[in-house]
């Protein structure tokens, strides 16, 4: 029934009841989880959970805020993972000039590498960008990745039809459920449907219904949900249809 694009069930927050969360997850209809990469250790683990797992793939890479830590070595212990069946993606990737954990310089440069290396490899990308919209757009429409997901969509409705036209979808999680998110809700009323991914970016961004509450894929229902009411539409078709956008990205297949 749903398809997680975007999960974090390495973070320490699942260490009491990973296995009993993950076990359960099929019976609330969850058919796939994508678990992201952060670091080595979270795509390691990520992987981990997918061997584990038969619903879990996994998504390798180093997100802009711990790129301060990363070396060649680490890189190319990356890139060996990524030759596992189950490696999906390269992400999470991309700049972040909000927090700026990491150097501004090394950000940049870390997330030109990991394009390229997401080109030379042929696997879609799975994109975090904050506070730096332009400047991570212009970054990927410079390399010659045109298949991925701009994780939680923060940018304007022009910029998303811009990254469709590029060949990428649009992620969107639990913020859309907010009052105040008008802006995304015009981006998910606005951009073809065929182009919406669902998300929640578990542990973190919980929906307003489980607002201060850990997040997990279980709440994609009220994604689905609030999305369903901004197009008019039944809400078991748009979770049909973002389901089959993400087999289409993630397993170049759309049925």
């Amino acid at each position: 029934m749903y398809f997680e694009s975007h999960a974090h069930y390495d973070d320490n927050r699942y260490d009491k009841d990973r296995d009993e969360l993950l076990s359960s997850l099929p019976s609330f209809g969850i058919d796939y989880v994508v678990n992201a990469g952060i670091d080595l250790y979270s795509s390691e683990y990520g992987l981990a959970l997918a061997d584990k797992y038969d619903f879990i793939y996994a998504a390798v890479g180093y997100h802009p805020h711990e790129v301060k830590d990363l070396t060649e070595e680490k890189f190319k212990e990356l890139k060996e993972l990524a030759t596992h069946p189950k490696v999906v993606a390269v992400g999470e990737i991309g700049l972040d000039f909000y927090y700026d954990n990491s150097p501004r310089e090394q950000q940049r440069r870390w997330f030109k590498r990991q394009l390229d290396w997401a080109a030379e490899v042929d696997l879609p990308v799975i994109i975090h960008s904050r506070e730096a919209a332009q400047e991570c757009f212009n970054m990927i429409k410079a390399s010659k990745v045109r298949r991925g997901v701009i994780h939680c969509y923060s940018g304007s409705v022009e910029m998303a039809q811009e990254y469709i036209k590029m060949g990428f979808y649009i992620g969107i999680g639990g913020v859309i459920t907010y009052k105040n998110s008008k802006n995304l809700k015009n981006v998910a009323k606005e951009i073809p449907l065929d182009r919406i991914l669902l998300e929640t970016d578990c542990p973190y961004l919980s929906p307003r219904q489980v607002r201060g509450q850990r997040n997990d894929s279980k709440n994609l229902q009220y994604v689905a949900e609030e999305i369903s009411k901004l197009r008019e539409i039944d809400t078991e078709n748009l979770v049909s249809i973002t389901k089959n956008n993400a087999k289409a990205l993630f397993f170049k297949e759309s049925n």
